[in-house]
Parts: C-alpha cells; structure tokens; sequence
C-alpha cells in the first residue's frame, strides 16, 4: 500500500541507484528488472514508472509480476506519444520506482523537459529510484563519443546528477559477445542487424564505449575514497593505483629521472606520472629555465603533467606534493654536490626525503652527473639550523686552528698564523652569516694573541708592531666577513627573482597551452603556493566566479585555516586558502593576480567578440548575395525576358513549333530563377537565424518522389534501395525535400555517364542514415570541408550551373533540423553524401536491454 505522507511533512531524500551501460544492448533494463524482483521478493513495494521493451521476450517477462502505473499520452505536431506520468508517480508514492532511459527527453505537455528533471522530482518526495543510463549520454562525454563513432548524441544528463546516486554499477560486455547478441536478434530486429553491425556497432567503437564508462566509473570510485579519506582524517597513501612523482631540479640529469619515472608509472595500467619542480625562495643552484621547459614537453609528452610548487624547504614541500596527490612512489636523482660540499652542508634533500617519506617509497636514481656538483653558495638568507650551525662553527673553528697550527709555532710566523685564522673567520662567513663570523673573529684575536704573539700565554703584547697586526687582522676578518654575507644576500635576492621568474614563465606557459585560461591560472596558483583552495569571487555580490580545490579535500575542509586575499582588478578578489603565505611571496601573488586579471578582461572581450562574429557573417552574405545577383540571376531573367519579349513582338510570325520552343525556354529560365531565389533567401534565414521550422515524422519515400519531381530532368537515373524499410525521420517535409533534390542535383552532375545514382537509408540507434551515392571523380579529403562553402563548385570552373550554394544550403538545412551532412568515399570510386536525421520518437530504437546471462526460460 502507499505510504503516508502527508504534507508538511519532512521527508528523508529518496536514494538512486544507476545502472550504467557501456553501450546499448549490454542488459541495462533487464539487470533493473532482476533487482526489482529480488527488492520485491522482500517486501519492499516496488513500481514501474517507464520501460521500454522494444519487444523483447526475455525483457518483458520480467516486467510480468510488477505494478506498472499507465502511462500518459501527449499529442505533438498531430503526433501522439507515450511519456510517464509523473503526477500519477508522485501520487501513488511507493517505495521504489523504476524508471528507464534516464537521458530521454519528454514530449513538451508536462512540466519538464527532461527524464531526469521527474527524476529529481521523485527523489524529493522521498521515493527512491532505479534507474538507466549510458556512457555515450553522459554530458561530459558527448563530443568524445562523437568523435569515435561520428553519431552526435542530443539526448545528454548532467554528470553531476549521476555522480550523486548513491549506487552506480556498471552493465558491462566484451564487444565480441555484444555483436553476437546482436547477430541472434536479441538487441534489434533482424533487418536492422547489418547496419548497426556495420555502423555504431564496430568493434572499435564498442571497445572505446568500454574503456569510457570503465574510466568514468573509476574517476567516480576514487572520488568517494578520496571523500573518505578526508571524512576520516587519513592522511596516510592507499596504493590503490600507481602514482609516481618525480622531482626534476633543472639539472641535466632531469630526462633521465623522468624517462625512468615513467617506465615505473607503466608498470600497471592506470599509472599517473607527475613531474615537479620545487622553487625555492632562496632560489635553486644549477636550475635552467631552458632545461626545465624541455624536461616538461618531454613528461608531457609521456603522459605526465609538469607542477611548480614554492618551498623552503626542498624536502618538506617535495613531500607535501606527493601526500597532495596520494603518490605512492617518489624518484629523485642521486646529488651532484661533491664530497666536500656534502661535509660542509650535512645531508641532502635525497636523504631527508627518504627519512621523511614514511609510507612512501623513495627511489634514488644514479646518473652520470653524481658528485659533480660545484661548492654551495652558502652567503644566502639562513634557515634556522644553518645559523646555529654557523654559531657554532664560530667557536669550534678558531679553536681547531688553534690546535692545528701550536706545534709549528717554531716554523711559522705571525703573518702566516693570521692569514690562516683569518681563512677560518671568511669560512665560518660564508657558512653562518656575519654575525657568527664576528664571533669567529673575537675568539680568533684573542686566540692569536694568547698563542702567538709574545709573550705567550697572556693576553699582554710588548711590540707595537704586534698591536697593529693584530688590529689589522680584526678589522680585516670582519671586513671580509661583511662583504661576504652582503654578497650573499644580493645573491639570495637575484636568485629568488630568478625564481620568480620561472613560475611567472610556467605559468604563462600553461595559460598559454590550455584553452581555457582561468580554471588553469587558478589551478596553478594554488600549486604553486601549496594551498587547499583558491577561489576567484567577486568583490561587490561575493559570488564565487571560479573555485579550484586540492584533490584531498574542498570548500568545508579549508574552513578555519589560513586565508589571503589580493583584488584583482576592480570587481574581483582572489582568496588562497591554505598556509599562511609569507611577506616574500606576495610579489608573486599579484603578479598571479594580474594574469587572473586579465584572463577575466580576454573572457569578456572574447564573448564580445562573439556577439559580434554573426554581424560580421551577416555581412560577408550579404556581400556574397550581391555578388551572385551581379551574374547568376540576371542570365536565365535575360533569357526569359528575351523569351517572351520575341512572343510579343509584332515584327517576327514564329510557326507553333517556335512558338513552344521560346516558352519552354522562358519556363525554364523562370523555374531556374525561382529556385536559385529561393536558395538565396533560404540561406540569408539560415544565416540570420530566422529560419522557421516545422519538424514531424516524415516517410522519405514521399519526399523523395517529390524531390525527384522538382528536378530539372525528372526521369533522371536514380535508384532507391531500402527506403521503404526506413522509419520516418523527424524533418521539415519541405526542407528535406530541398536537402535531397539538392543533393541528387549535385550527384548528377558528377555522376559517371550512364550510371544511376543510389539513394538508400539504414536505421540504427535513434538515427536514420540516408546515402546519396555517385560514381563520379570523388572529392579529395582536403577540399571536403569546402565544397560546404556558400559560392563554391568542386574545381570553381563553371558558373553556367549556379551559384553554388546547393550543398552549403543543404548543410545548414540538414543541421537545423538536428542531423547533419557529411562527404564519404564510395567503394569503388565516387562520393557518398551521408545525410543523418533523427528517427521519429514512436519508431525510435532507444538503447536495448539484455541479459548479461542468456537464460533458456524466462523468469
């Protein structure tokens, strides 16, 4: 029985399950049915709202046994149609509904245009609901699978509205066993096999179909685990698939760690490849921007993508990218720092990766740059342990010479003791900063005084000349020592713009690669500076313009932490979430904020642009019409008029046989110029959009004989195939009719001498193909896109024929109405024009359902 609810009432949302097909025929509707049953085998009250058998045994016995609520009729354009009734749905209110073709669009009469719109509507009032779709209807997905099987889908549902089933499982088959069903007539009827064998059904498309719906299901699986990795806090990698992230420092050993880390990420199927480069504010010794654009081409050319990320410190931030990204694997090269650079600067950023990696694996790559490295340029800004490391070294340094040099007292003089301590104090500089090398200095003086100068043991000096030596070598170490740490940090300086630069470059480099330039400058931004999120709003209504989100988590996981804001120009703000960002980095930041700047001003001059283009197009007809007036109207309006201008002169007596010639020759002319009028205002509505259309199902035999009537040789060779077996196409009669008589036209006059021209439909999925076939010269793969041209002849030799607008006419009709016209090679020799149009609704084959196991008896 229903349920109670009554209004006012709040309701749960009712859950959805999909059943996702990889193609048509794969047994979506009969693995629904299965699981209606097996509900209502345990008391739940299940219904059918919509389904579709096409006449299937197997499929309709199951259907046997369940409430079906009946379905509404629509009448449109003197056509009736069954839809479901959504009111009767709603009002019956069971626990679960059935409803098939999730993409279907709805007859216009009820109060939405699509299938999942009442979808929706049945959630909300918390009913659940089984439902079918597949891959190639997916929204995201539509001109991919056009591109693959050249069938443009019109019937789409949004991505999002299956991603938020709470169930999605996928109906799958290998191609081969798929066409064999098809062969023993269980997906179509049997007249209907060859072309869809032949055509949607190639082996090839049914494989990509597969691999489409196999990787959209995957991407949906990870974002629930990564969902539940941040509801849960884990932190930790799942090795649930191959992701390898390789650190590329600019070196030259860079194409090596790459092509190494991309035969690891082909190990298995799926593997991703990420290549990163650290910027360091302090900058990065030996890294070229010249080889860091080469090592990107070449990881994208693998299949990788190339990131820039800014950090202090190289490991940390190397291991924040890779936890960021869930990677499993981390390659890094081996150091090119030489042995007394690796004394003097303790472990490198290989070993404190690999200690830090934890669950991680670490691969140290050798290559044939290791250990070749230069001295480290240590007078730049110092992290904290640098600085203690330099204090110290104050204190130890001066003592060790002190140690060093007390049993050649008797061989060395004071010059040489000096010049040596005061080596130690430019050293201890260069490690530590100036400070530690005053204190180095300090201790040096006293050291040198203590030790050195007589008398020994005391700090009393007896020569004067020993005083100034002493004061010189003072003022000298810290003079040295100053300039030393001055040099440094102008170097820091030089180098962070360097750094600078090479994200700057990066990311122009990436605005400049994608086609869409604000998702891109977002998304780099946030890598670049290690943020959660970063968001693009506008400053005076708050709205969020454009939101990129690290894959870890989204809007509610960056609540509470840090954020900074930077306008971007006078409406918008960019607000980074995340870490703190420092003060250095803010330079940056508004360089990135003045790319987003102007991303925004290039989108609103291109949609200017836009709106501009039709005018421009408008005019390039009307200069074109003008043109064809100048010649192609005046000829046959001159030959009528001298026609029936030598009719009516009274000088000349024509016999009856001129009489009949001359008015042939006017009716001709008139019939010439009223159909060359009419292309020319056809294509000027085309043009303007202004078009008017009267779609319903046609029968092409009709409108083919009367095509053929309006050709200027009626009893021209033409041979239909098939037509009769061809369902109505959803057309405009007398549109269609002028796409055919146009295209017949042109295959006449190309057609080899003596043979006919073949007209023949075929009907599979929900269109109709119709082919116009010739045996004449054919037409080159290059000039296939313009002979669609409006004013364009193949070869642009002859106008005693036209205008050549036939085929760009016909083009634009065919479109208008939801098909399209396109130029294949004929076997053999010759031109087929393709013309495809949709099936009319109450012949349309929608998408099959069959069992995944065929059964001998039904259920």
């Amino acid at each position: 029985m229903a349920r109670d609810l009554t209004p006012g009432t709040v309701h749960r949302r009712g859950r959805l399950r999909v059943y996702l097909g990889s193609a048509p025929g794969v047994g979506k509707t009969y693995r629904m049915l299965d699981e209606a049953h097996r509900r209502q085998d345990r008391g739940a009250e299940v219904v059918v709202g919509f389904i579709e058998c096409h006449g299937r045994r197997f499929t309709e016995g199951l259907v046997d046994g369940l409430e079906v609520i009946p379905r509404t009729r629509r009448t449109y354009r003197d056509a009736e149609f069954e839809e479901m009734d959504l009111d009767a749905v709603l009002a019956r209110r069971p626990a679960v509904v059935l409803v098939d073709e999730l993409a279907h669009t709805n007859i216009p009469g009820g109060r939405n245009a699509k299938r999942w719109q009442d979808v929706e509507e049945i959630l909300a009032a918390g009913i659940d609901v089984i439902t079918t779709v597949n891959v190639q209807h997916l929204e995201s997905l539509n001109d991919v699978v056009q591109k693959i099987t050249g069938v443009p889908q019109r019937e789409t549902v949004p991505d999002e509205v299956v991603r938020r089933a709470d169930q999605i499982e996928l109906v799958d088959m290998a191609p081969q066993a798929l066409r064999r069903r098809m062969a023993h007539g269980n997906v179509y009827k049997a007249e209907k096999v060859d072309a869809a064998l032949s055509n949607y059904f190639r082996v090839g498309n049914l494989t990509a179909l597969r691999e489409l719906a196999l990787l959209w299901v995957a991407g949906r699986v990870d974002e629930g685990l990564r969902d539940y990795r941040a509801a849960h806090r884990i932190d930790r990698v799942w090795e649930t698939r191959e992701r390898v992230v390789v650190a590329l420092t600019g070196g030259p050993e860079g194409e090596t760690l790459i092509r190494r880390a991309a035969r690891i990420a082909d190990r298995t199927a799926g593997g991703d490849l990420l290549a990163v480069h650290v910027t360091r504010s302090d900058g990065l010794a030996g890294a070229s921007s010249g080889a860091l654009a080469q090592q990107r081409q070449l990881a994208e050319s693998l299949g990788g993508s190339y990131h820039m990320v800014v950090g202090d410190d190289i490991p940390t931030a190397l291991l924040a990218f890779a936890r960021a990204h869930h990677a499993t694997q981390l390659v890094l090269g081996t150091s090119r720092r030489g042995r007394i650079n690796r004394f003097l600067t303790g472990p490198g950023t290989g070993q404190t990766t690999v200690d830090a990696s934890e669950d991680i694996d670490v691969h140290m790559v050798t290559h044939e740059f290791t250990g070749r490295g230069r001295l480290p340029a240590l007078g730049r800004r110092h992290s904290r342990r640098r600085t203690i490391a330099g204090y110290a070294a104050g204190l130890i340094v001066p003592l060790l010479l002190t140690l060093a040099l007390s049993p050649f007292r008797s061989t060395l003089n004071l010059t040489t003791d000096a010049l040596i301590f005061q080596l130690g104090v430019v050293v201890v500089a260069l490690l530590g900063g100036a400070l530690s090398a005053l204190l180095a200095a300090l201790i040096a003086s006293v050291l040198l005084n203590y030790f050195f100068i007589p008398p020994l043991h005391t700090l009393t000096i007896d020569e004067a000349n020993n005083i100034v030596a002493l004061v010189v070598f003072a003022t000298v170490a810290l003079t040295v020592s100053t300039v030393v740490d001055h040099a440094g940090r102008l170097t820091s300086r030089a180098a962070r713009a360097t750094a600078e630069a090479e994200t700057l470059s990066t990311l122009a480099g990436s605005v400049l690669r994608g086609a869409d330039a604000l998702p891109a400058l977002l998304e780099k931004s946030r890598t670049a500076f290690g943020m959660e999120s970063v968001a693009l709003l506008d400053s005076l209504t708050g709205e969020t313009i454009a939101r990129t989100d690290a894959e870890t988590g989204g809007a509610d996981e960056a609540e509470g932490q840090e954020s900074t804001e930077v306008a971007v120009g006078e409406r918008a703000v960019l607000v980074l979430t995340g870490r703190r960002l420092p003060a250095a980095d803010q330079r940056v930041l508004t360089a990135f904020a003045a790319h987003v700047a102007a991303a925004l001003e290039r989108d609103r001059l291109a949609v200017a642009a836009a709106e501009v283009e039709p005018i421009k197009a408008a005019d390039r007809m009307r200069t074109a019409l003008l043109a064809a007036v100048s010649h192609d109207l005046r000829t046959p309006l001159a030959a009528a008029l001298a026609s029936v201008g030598s009719l009516r002169s009274p000088d000349v007596e024509f016999s009856p046989e001129d009489q009949d010639e001359l008015l042939a020759t006017a009716d001709e002319s008139l019939v010439k110029l009223t159909r060359l009028v009419d292309n020319l205002l056809d294509m000027s509505r085309l043009q303007a959009g202004a078009l008017t259309l009267h779609v319903a199902p046609t029968p092409l035999e009709d409108v083919l004989m009367r095509a053929v009537d309006s050709l200027p040789d009626p009893y021209a060779p033409i041979q239909p195939l098939d037509l009769d077996t061809a369902p109505p196409v959803l057309a405009d009669p007398p549109l269609l009719e002028r796409v055919l008589a146009n295209v017949i036209t042109n295959a006449l006059r190309y057609n080899a001498p003596g043979a006919p021209v073949l007209v023949t439909a075929s009907h599979h999925a929900d269109q109709v193909e119709i082919r116009v076939i010739d045996r004449g010269p054919g037409i080159a793969p290059e000039d296939r896109d313009r002979v669609f041209l409006p004013f364009q002849r193949l070869g642009d030799t002859d106008n005693t024929t036209g205008v050549g607008l036939g085929l760009a006419l016909s083009r634009g009709l065919a479109e208008a109405m939801g098909g399209s016209l396109e130029v294949e090679d004929t076997p053999g020799g010759g031109t087929t024009m393709l013309l495809t149009l949709p099936a009319a609704p109450e012949t349309r084959i929608e998408e099959p359902r069959i069992a995944l196991l065929e059964r001998s008896t039904d259920r």
